[in-house]
């Protein structure tokens, strides 16, 4: 019997309130019976959604927290007002203390890495925490970071993204040695600023330390699923997810747009139903909702902030996923393996420091 999973929850955060977030955890509590959920929010509002939702109330602890971090607070702060009281810093309190193996939150992105960070704390060896996000392609799901949370890059950023986005790939999708690609401007070896070719070469030579490095890969890359991870900056990956998201609504309405125009099209939208459905599940951005934050001594879960209770029942079971597959464990084996030549070189110094003492 699978053991039970914890996800503590800040029940408050995202645009819809927290009817949103119960109503996706009763969903996702169908799919994974072995959940428990620790939800942290004004308790006035959370007992009467509760009581509407009894399988799920029996699993479940609310714990009041009238402080809530809005969507449009600064990262400072959010920091300053709701650290040690907010539902959001709470629910990463929990973690910490362990009493849960993961928190999510649909929150202020900012405020959240900012309190991951102060609460969690880095994971020894990151500098900066990334944003990963799980993103569907033609071959299969892959892993794309970051999108968000480290604007800016060093050849060193690059290095560690690919170590943490590697443990996330082995974690969700049960792969040994998963292939990493640095986004680029072009394939070719000679393109791109020198941190990206630097760290390019470093990649290369530690292959075989938990992932394959492929080389390069650009834009149109990502969506074919030529790698298992894209690795790129915040900036970069933020305007590469909203792209491929507005994309997406945007061929789903042309769709819509041509099947309904006339008697004939819409007849052959009735006999072609079944793999509409079909499509429209591929594109529909909340079955992929869920970006990872990755490099901070805990798992935490970003929902999109608009998302409705389907697609935070997606995310809720991402979380489930990273906690039950060790995600963890498999990124502190990740940054074991990966040492770099000056750490060797070092080692060897004191070894020899060592024998000639002896």
């Amino acid at each position: 019997m699978a053991k039970n999973i914890t996800i503590s929850v800040d029940a408050m955060g995202g645009d819809n309130g927290p009817a949103i977030v119960l109503l996706g955890a009763k969903m996702a509590l169908l799919e994974r019976p072995n959940t428990k959920y620790i939800f942290h929010g004004r308790e006035d509002e959370l007992v009467p959604l509760l009581k509407k939702y009894p399988d799920l109330q029996a699993v479940s602890e609310i714990r009041h927290c009238e402080n809530v971090v809005s969507m449009d607070e600064k990262p400072s702060q959010a920091l300053r007002k709701g650290r040690g009281k907010s539902s959001m810093w709470n629910a990463l309190q929990s973690v910490a203390d362990g009493e849960a193996d993961a928190a999510i939150s649909g929150g202020n992105t900012g405020a959240l890495m900012a309190m991951a960070t102060f609460c969690l704390r880095p994971m020894e060896g990151i500098a900066r925490p990334a944003l990963a996000a799980i993103w569907p392609t033609l071959r299969t799901e892959i892993v794309v970071l970051d999108v968000g949370a480290t604007v800016g890059f060093d050849k060193q950023q690059l290095i560690d993204f690919s170590i943490l986005g590697a443990a996330l790939a082995r974690a969700l999708f049960d792969m040994k040695e998963p292939t990493v690609g640095l986004l680029n401007v072009g394939v070719e070896e000679v393109k791109g600023l020198d941190a990206v070719k630097d760290a390019a070469k470093e990649l290369k030579s530690h292959t075989g330390c938990g992932y394959q490095y492929h080389g390069f890969v650009e834009g149109d890359d990502i969506g074919k699923g030529t790698v298992d991870v894209v690795v790129t900056e915040g900036f970069t990956g933020n305007i590469a997810l909203k792209t491929a998201e507005g994309t997406a609504r945007q061929v789903g309405t042309y769709l819509r747009t041509a099947l309904t125009n006339s008697w004939l099209s819409k007849l052959g939208a009735l006999i072609a139903s079944g793999g509409l459905r079909t499509l429209r599940d591929k594109m529909d951005p909340r079955n992929a909702n869920g970006a990872v934050f990755l490099g901070v001594n805990g798992i935490v879960i970003k929902s999109h902030g608009g998302t409705d209770e389907i697609g935070f029942k997606s995310a809720l079971g991402i979380t489930y996923e990273m906690a039950n597959n060790r995600l963890m464990d498999k990124i502190g084996d990740g940054l074991k393996q990966f040492e770099k030549p000056a750490d060797k070189a070092s080692n060897g110094d004191n070894e020899s420091d060592e024998v000639a003492s002896a």
